[in-house]
């Protein structure tokens, strides 16, 4: 009989991530939880068991804290738990004019988006390496193209994921790993909600269902592509950026990250 694939997803109780949990799950993968909300990732939990008899993991943690990467591997080792398939897709926003946004959480937003992020993977991949096979999900954004005016410390972070994944992805060729950059555009999620965007006009047209977005990556992933923009108009955003003057492409991101009412 066959050991069936793990698959850590950060992230996992809401979301994309709960939406790439449960294609996991469906697909047969032995499940690691990880996201901040220790009730809710047991639900989710629960429900990866009760609808398709997945052995779950859970692991509370906010990887906003420095050091939670460490501890997440240090408790994998301590259970023996190999882990084939790394889905960082744990981030929030913090939306506003750079000189009135709040440092501190700032700072844990970078903590997430980028820290545990390559933590994450610097500690999962050398397994991985070694195995000959493993793949790794790092979810990006529309952002990571493009400077965003109002949302510019999220933007610069998530230009880092792609970039980091890009460039990883090239140094794993060969070696039976791979790596995937997923750059959603706007999405049905609770991240506008949160960040305070919902009245921008990214947010007020055209928003993908985190169902679609989910399974735009997760087949991507099986597939070992390197960067998936899920969504036509989304794709050809994303060519048009590479293509125009950066002076442009900011201004074009200012109309797309401004409210009616102006950014309070």
């Amino acid at each position: 009989m066959t050991t069936p694939e793990t698959a850590l997803i950060t992230g996992a109780s809401s979301g994309i991530g709960y939406e790439l949990t449960k294609r996991f799950a469906s697909d047969g993968f032995d499940l690691v939880l990880v996201a901040r909300d220790s009730e809710r990732l047991e639900d989710v939990a629960s429900e990866m068991r009760e609808r398709h008899d997945a052995t779950v993991t859970v692991l509370p943690t906010d990887l906003a804290l420095p050091g939670a990467a460490d501890k997440i591997a240090a408790t994998l080792e301590a259970g023996g738990i190999e882990v084939d398939v790394l889905v960082n897709n744990a981030g929030f926003n913090v939306y506003g004019p750079f000189w009135q946004t709040d440092g501190e959480r700032e700072l844990a937003m970078l903590q997430v988006n980028i820290v545990a992020l390559t933590r994450l993977t610097k500690l999962l991949l050398p397994a991985m390496v070694r195995r000959g096979s493993g793949r790794i999900l790092n979810i990006g954004s529309t952002g990571s193209f493009a400077p965003g005016p109002f949302d510019a410390v999220y933007c610069a972070s998530k230009a880092y994921v792609l970039s980091f994944s890009e460039a990883i992805a090239e140094e794993l060729e060969g070696t039976g790993v791979t790596v995937t950059a997923l750059c959603p555009g706007a999405t049905r999620t609770r991240f506008a909600e949160r960040a305070g965007m919902t009245d921008t006009p990214m947010f007020r047209g055209r928003v993908a269902e985190a169902s679609d977005v989910a399974a735009a990556g997760y087949r991507a992933l099986r597939d070992g592509r390197r960067v998936v923009v899920p969504g036509l108009a989304n794709a050809l955003l994303a060519f048009s950026v590479r293509l125009s003057p950066r002076r442009l492409v900011a201004s074009i991101g200012r109309r797309m990250l401004v409210a009616e009412g102006g950014v309070a």
